[in-house]
């Protein structure tokens, strides 16, 4: 950014404690703390953060800042809000980043960000952004933070210094705010300076600071008499008297702003500073601001007027040729007012240009007539256009101007939105489309701009999304293609909310009425898609048997029919046919390619084919797909609900394969993710289930308890089709504390819900070995029917772990020679499958029963390298006391 320039360097008055607290943090910084370490041994940064009203004396001491850090070899970024840039997403992000990296070619720029290339590059006008989806805001948010991280490392050490925060634009503030804190952990510190009645909310990180920091900001207080007098003096000359120094302390009230323009009109006029020119002051003072600055500027003459009003339009670094074309001011006439203002200290610089205060430009840009201002902002719009800046430059001076049903801003506001969105800050498109729509659009445009809007309001505001997509389709419409893409997104957002029959009529109604069979196929996945995840679904037999017919007949040519491909493997996954079709279909889907962040599809369908791999104990390939499924939305930057998704359903299969400590690792990761996205959602049911059943397997019941009170994990249960199945892991839970009878009775409601829709197979939910358990101590006879009926179904799915995991429950509710019969076989299959956690419990089952140390080692062995701690000791406290029996 263009930095200020300062008349000359004044002595900071009464700002001792927070100089010090600034040379302490640069001390520490630079390896030169006070403990004597010396430099480059300990770099260690913080966050300082500066309060105080308008004029106490903030940026002055923030040039201070900047000064000090660089004369001790400090790299420093430098940045500050303003306040008629706030709706111009990523303004200060890029004043702080985009200087150290502009210089670079586009090969070099590739080469040091990688994969954040495409991510960060549009945000930081490093680049145009790239057709498709764009990054979600967390991942773009993870892309600065890697961004800004790496280059404190590489420029070590390092000073970011933000002025007027409270004016920063929402996307790099909240950026900001999240990355702050981190400071302490990198060679960086972080200094800001923030009205405190005006900063935002999603910045309150500033407002309680870390470590360090003391935990809250310095504040800047009104200067005494006595610094007040010192200011003046150091203006005017030792000369002035006290009477007159105390008169400048009272009629500024101590503001140093005030003080400081008070002695430069004093100067000006030339004044003598003694106490016969002390009445004089409170009318100078009155002319600084307010009123009186704006009565002197018109004294100035009506083209410094007019200069200064497109100045203040036009905000920060303001470049004189473009200020004259907004004020329609010919060369001379612009540099005659540009001129003028510098005299009496309303603009400081020369290219580009500032106001000396931001209260100048606060006070001159209010006293704009209405009218006037409207019409300036129009003008600056094509002028910003005019002058190659582009449409996203120009959006934010329409959003000033007044409804006219003009095309021309209309498609201004379209392509800025678009731009915005590509480069992730959907809150800021979405003002711009809102803008557009009230313009009016034409009544051809009218359904497109709807479309954009809800689009842009997808991930941040689905109820607002839904109501612009129903109003877009209420709308003529004379592309048949763009029906359809709102058709689409409705019903993603629809399914996305948990509104999942709403998704289904949604598409049922706009297939009776597509005459395009390839437009008909898509919209039919779609809805056999959100079928799948209903759990309310009222013909689910019928759906399967559709789905079935249509899968065999299609060859996989595009994705749309590679999409019912892969929905016909999971269908066969739920209902239980044998994995040898499920993994049929599985291969029939995959052979044209199945990514997973395609263009306006939904990530569900590649998941469910790759997670068939995995039921069908064949996760190693269930692992690669999910391999390649996370590096696809690491490039596009989507860090929020997808990865979530993705390391949840990650640590799930790891949970099936016995590597429990890998498996709650990845949970919780995956929970963390869901947390950002929100309580209750999907993605959150997900990380919970998975999360609660590996504390269980790894014996920690207790803290799986506590876990599931402190998010809720209870009735009501997700009306969407979850796994592992929510319920039946609550059911789980309860048998595992003991509470059999709450367990069978949420047991055999899960099994109410999904047996009237032909999910049977207990691979993929288990329902009922965990009913039978609950069932065994009251009910042992219809314990040992609900055993055998899992294990039939299990046998025809034929995937090694489902059988052995069946037998191991059957030889729990039987006895004598069946339940030995059972153990031997269970182990044979578990043998045989990658569960490596069900082997070593029929391992120690067996070896119990049997009072077999070999059988109790091998499950002793087994059951640590799975991390199941408390089968582990099971297992050592049965293996010593047959131990001790065969002595």
């Amino acid at each position: 950014m263009g930095q200020r320039v300062l008349r000359n360097r004044r002595t900071l008055y009464e700002r001792d404690s927070q100089l010090a607290a600034v040379d302490e943090a640069l001390a520490e910084l630079t390896g030169l703390g006070t403990d004597g370490a010396a430099p480059g041994d300990r770099p260690l940064g913080a966050l300082l953060a500066f309060a105080g009203r308008a004029g106490i004396g903030k940026t002055t001491l923030l040039a201070e800042v900047r000064r000090r850090a660089a004369a001790q070899g400090c790299t420093v970024l430098s940045a500050r809000g303003g306040e008629q840039e706030q709706r111009v997403a990523f303004h200060v992000a890029r004043q702080l980043l985009h200087p150290r990296l502009a210089g670079a070619s586009e090969a070099e720029l590739r080469a040091s960000l990688g994969s954040w290339y495409d991510i960060v590059g549009p945000a930081l006008g490093l680049c145009a952004p790239t057709e498709g989806a764009p990054p979600d805001q967390q991942g773009l948010r993870d892309g600065l933070d890697w961004v800004l991280t790496h280059l404190a490392v590489r420029r070590a050490p390092m000073v970011l210094v933000l002025d007027d925060a409270h004016w920063a634009d929402p996307e790099s503030l909240g950026w900001l705010a999240a990355f702050a804190p981190r400071a302490e952990q990198l060679p960086l510190l972080v200094v800001v300076a923030y009205r405190p009645d005006e900063l935002p909310e999603h910045a309150d990180a500033f407002r309680g600071l870390p470590g360090r920091a003391g935990g809250r900001p310095h504040g800047l207080e009104p200067l005494s008499a006595d610094a007040v007098a010192g200011l003046v003096r150091e203006s005017l000359g030792d000369h002035a008297d006290d009477a007159f120094c105390h008169e400048c302390w009272a009629v500024t009230a101590g503001n140093p702003f005030e003080a400081v323009e008070l002695t430069a009109k004093v100067h000006d006029r030339g004044l003598d500073p003694t106490e016969a020119g002390a009445p004089l002051l409170r009318d100078l003072a009155a002319a600084v601001k307010g009123s009186g600055l704006i009565a002197r500027l018109e004294r100035l003459g009506p083209s410094a007027v007019r200069f200064a009003w497109a100045c203040a339009v036009l905000g920060t670094e303001i470049h004189p040729a473009l200020a004259a074309a907004v004020a329609g001011l010919g060369h001379e006439e612009a540099a005659d007012a540009a001129d003028a203002l510098r005299g009496a200290r309303v603009l400081t610089g020369a290219e580009p240009l500032e106001f000396v205060h931001p209260l100048i430009a606060t006070a001159v840009y209010r006293a704009i007539p209405p009218a006037t201002r409207v019409a300036l902002h129009g003008q600056a719009a094509w002028c910003v256009t005019d002058d190659g800046q582009g449409a996203t430059a120009a959006a934010r001076h329409l959003l000033e101007t007044h409804p006219e049903g003009d095309t021309w801003v209309v498609w201004q506001l379209r392509a800025a939105a678009g731009e915005t969105l590509r480069a992730g800050a959907p809150d800021t498109a979405r003002g711009y489309l809102a803008r557009a729509l009230r313009e009016p659009p034409t009544a051809e445009e009218r359904a497109a701009v709807l479309y954009e809007l809800g689009s842009a309001s997808l991930l941040t505001e689905p109820a607002t999304t839904v109501n612009h997509l129903r109003a877009a389709l209420q709308e003529p419409i004379a592309e048949p293609a763009l029906r359809h893409h709102i058709v689409y997104r409705l019903s993603q957002v629809l399914a996305h909310s948990d509104r999942l029959a709403e998704a289904s009529e949604t598409l049922a109604r706009e297939i009776a009425v597509t005459g395009d069979a390839r437009v008909r196929l898509r919209m039919l996945s779609e809805q056999f898609m959100w079928d799948a995840f209903r759990a309310d679904e009222p013909d689910h037999p019928s759906r399967s048997r559709r789905l079935a017919r249509l899968a065999d007949r299609l060859r996989g040519r595009d994705l749309t029919e590679r999409y019912v491909i892969g929905l016909r493997t999971w269908d066969a996954i739920q209902r239980g046919e044998p994995a040898d079709v499920a993994l049929h279909h599985a291969e029939r889907a995959l052979a044209g390619g199945l990514g997973w962040a395609e263009a306006d599809r939904g990530f569900e369908v590649p998941v469910l084919v790759a997670l068939a791999f995995m039921y069908a104990d064949r996760p190693d390939r269930t692992e690669e797909l999910f391999a390649a499924g996370i590096a696809d939305y690491e490039r596009q930057g989507w860090r929020g609900g997808h990865l979530s998704f993705a390391y949840t359903l990650l640590g799930y299969v790891r949970y099936r394969r016995g590597r429990l400590a890998e498996a709650e690792d990845l949970a919780r990761s995956g929970l963390r993710l869901a947390e950002r996205v929100g309580p209750g959602t999907p993605a959150h049911w997900y990380a919970l289930g998975t999360l609660i059943q590996s504390l269980l397997a790894r014996g920690r019941t207790g803290e799986a308890t506590r876990l599931a009170e402190d998010h809720a994990f209870r009735e009501p249960f997700p009306a969407a089709v979850v796994f592992p199945d929510a319920q039946t892991v609550y059911g789980e839970l309860l048998l595992a504390r003991g509470r059999t009878e709450e367990a069978a009775a949420q047991l055999a409601s899960a099994g109410r819900r999904l047996e009237p829709r032909g999910i049977r197979n207990p691979s993929w939910c288990p329902w009922q070995l965990h009913l039978a358990r609950a069932q065994s101590d009251d009910a042992p006879d219809r314990a040992l029917t609900t055993a055998l009926d899992a294990l039939t179904r299990a046998r025809r799915f034929g995937a090694p772990s489902a059988i052995g995991q069946a037998l191991r429950t059957a030889a729990e509710v039987s006895s004598g020679e069946a339940r030995l019969a059972y153990l031997r076989e269970s182990v044979a299959c578990l043998e045989r499958s990658p569960a490596a956690y069900e082997l070593a419990c029929a391992l120690v089952t067996l070896g119990t029963e049997l009072h077999d140390a070999a059988h109790l080692r091998r499950g002793l062995e087994t059951a640590e390298r799975c991390g199941a701690d408390g089968l582990a000791a099971k297992a050592r406290t049965e293996l010593a006391a047959t131990e001790r029996a065969a002595l």
